[in-house]
């Protein structure tokens, strides 16, 4: 089994060190879902939910959330992004929209969480701006779908449960 990085000699909860890794180009994709009434998915793609234009603030959302992660995980390294993309797929037998993140840049460290805080945030703010209308609204299957990049090469995922 892996060591957990996170923990000192002592078990207290540390920041990894990265000082002595090389700066390789690293890429992390995420996706997630946010299921709903079939009516509120009409709504969102017809551009009739009130507080405006739900895929474009989600998309601000995710990119934004993304760029802040070392503010809200505890042990995540502050990176500056080099690039992230938040994209919106509708699928209109289930009304539900996936959600998928895409994040780069040039490190250290990986964009894992980067990706995964994009993809909840995402979600998050379509619940926000569509809650008056659905408060059922479920979001699920958040998952690292693949990561490039580092000395531990390339992680592609198997099929996802749920998904």
């Amino acid at each position: 089994m892996p060591k957990l990085t996170h923990f000192d000699k002592m078990g207290r909860a540390q920041m990894v060190d990265v000082s002595k890794k090389a700066a390789t180009v690293r890429e992390a994709i995420v996706h997630g879902s946010i299921s709903m009434q079939p009516a509120t998915f009409e709504n969102i793609l017809s551009g009739k939910v009130s507080k405006g234009d739900v895929f474009a603030v989600a998309r601000v959302a995710g990119i934004m959330a993304a760029k802040r992660t070392g503010d809200l995980i505890p042990m995540c390294h502050p990176l500056n992004l080099s690039h992230v993309e938040v994209h919106f797929i509708p699928i209109e037998k289930e009304s539900r929209i996936d959600v998928e993140a895409s994040v780069k840049i040039k490190a250290q460290t990986g964009v894992e969480m980067e990706g995964f805080v994009a993809v909840a945030t995402a979600c998050l703010t379509i619940y926000d701006m569509c809650k008056a209308i659905d408060r059922g609204m479920v979001i699920s299957n958040i998952h690292l779908v693949k990561k490039s990049g580092g000395k531990s090469g390339t992680y592609l995922a198997k099929r996802v449960r749920g998904v």
